[in-house]
């Protein structure tokens, strides 16, 4: 007879383990300690086996006969219910273990390993870490694109349209690494193209006349604030590398005696190392950051801590302290007032100007060419360019 249900909870153990059976190898196991279980004995290419499905009351009897059920199927399609329930465990311990947040580590390590660039690293951690920090606790198998949805959009209403695409691209990449090392696979990211608002780029604001620089550069030499910082800013504008290149200069990086700078690779935007020519004046605020700071790796360390660089938001946020708004200009803008300025001199060549500012030539052919030319020319360009600039803040022409 089957069982009911007033018979499964009134069932004691007696001191001895006790079998009440249901129907088709069903049966309800009770320890001597007087623990419930759904138990099913079934034969499997003639060898008899036990396959435990679960606990009671944890488990109905309805759902046991079902479980039951499914495990006769199972065996009637040649598959050995035990097997397939520890296959399933496994399956599942494994993606316990493989969570979003091990993975985007494994695939930021990679990209160190690929010797990306330091700006890329940082940045891909920055969204992977911080920014889709939801996903993180759950194993990568059960992210569902809803899931992805609602970080991306959380990031979106906060104002960070830009930040929202880019985050979707980093977790698609931390996806498509899952699949390409069997953790999972599909990539959920693939289904939100065109959920998000579409980023319309605009240009760094920039000064783009020698007055208006002169103006500026004022300001900077006049600034009372840290520095550092302040060194840091002199040398953006007379330098104009990218400013995550200028905050992270290192002593090691630097030739004084031949007045060369060596951005290296690794943090290169364009991943090649850039070399850049240092004027009589950028030569000077160094050597005073040298006799401030010289001990320290980094030539503009941080206020807050000296082992550590400025942050990435420092020079534009003294900018904005000293007048000069977000509008107006910032500090990857000395990058654009150069090249407008330069090149309306008329007194250097424009592909001596691109290689100053480490764009790469569209041919190839050109691109090797140009990495052995135009240094001598580049040296007396930022000469001239430093001179240009203090002659603007004092006032003589």
């Amino acid at each position: 007879m089957p069982l009911t249900d007033i018979q499964i909870r009134n069932a004691k153990a007696d001191g001895k383990p006790r079998k009440l059976t249901d129907a088709n190898g069903l049966y309800l196991y009770v320890s001597a300690a007087g623990g419930k279980s759904w138990r099913l004995d079934y034969n499997f290419f003639g060898k008899r086996k036990t396959l435990t499905l679960g606990s009671y009351p944890s488990m109905t009897l309805a759902e046991a006969r079902g479980q039951r059920d499914d495990a006769k199927r199972k065996i009637a399609e040649g598959v050995d219910p035990s097997m397939a329930k520890k296959r399933q465990q496994l399956e599942a311990k494994a993606a316990a273990g493989n969570t979003f947040g091990l993975i985007a580590d494994e695939f930021i390590e990679k990209l160190r390993r690929d010797k990306r660039a330091e700006p890329t690293i940082t940045k891909n951690t920055w969204m992977l870490k911080d920014l889709a920090a939801k996903l993180g606790p759950y194993p990568i198998t059960q992210i569902t694109a809803k899931d992805v949805l609602a970080v991306l959009t959380g990031i979106e209403k906060s104002g960070r349209v830009e930040s929202a695409l880019a985050t979707r691209s980093a977790v698609g990449r931390v996806f498509r690494y899952a699949i390409a090392t069997a953790r999972a696979e599909a990539d959920p990211t693939s289904a939100l193209r065109g959920a998000l608002q579409r980023h319309v780029p605009t240009s760094h604001p920039a000064l783009t006349t020698r007055a208006e620089l002169g103006g500026i550069m004022r300001a900077i030499y006049g600034y009372k604030g840290w520095p550092s910082l302040v060194a840091a800013l002199k040398i953006q504008a007379l330098c104009f590398a990218r400013p995550g290149e200028t905050r992270s200069m290192e002593w090691t990086e630097l030739d004084l005696h031949n007045a060369i700078w060596t951005i290296p690779a690794a943090k290169a935007k364009m991943r090649r190392e850039h070399h850049v020519p240092l004027s009589r004046q950028a030569l000077q605020i160094i050597e005073n950051m040298k006799e401030l700071f010289g001990e320290g790796p980094n030539v503009f360390p941080s206020m807050m801590s000296g082992k550590k660089q400025l942050s990435e938001n420092s020079m534009n946020s003294a900018l904005r302290r000293m007048g000069v708004g977000g509008e107006e200009h910032t500090a990857h803008g000395f990058r654009s007032s150069a090249s407008s300025i330069l090149n309306e001199s008329g007194a250097f060549k424009p592909d001596a100007i691109e290689a100053q500012l480490a764009h790469l030539d569209a041919s190839k052919v050109r691109r090797v060419y140009n990495r052995a030319t135009y240094w001598d020319e580049r040296v007396r360009m930022m000469q001239w360019w430093a001179d240009m600039l203090d002659q603007e803040r004092v006032g003589k022409r």
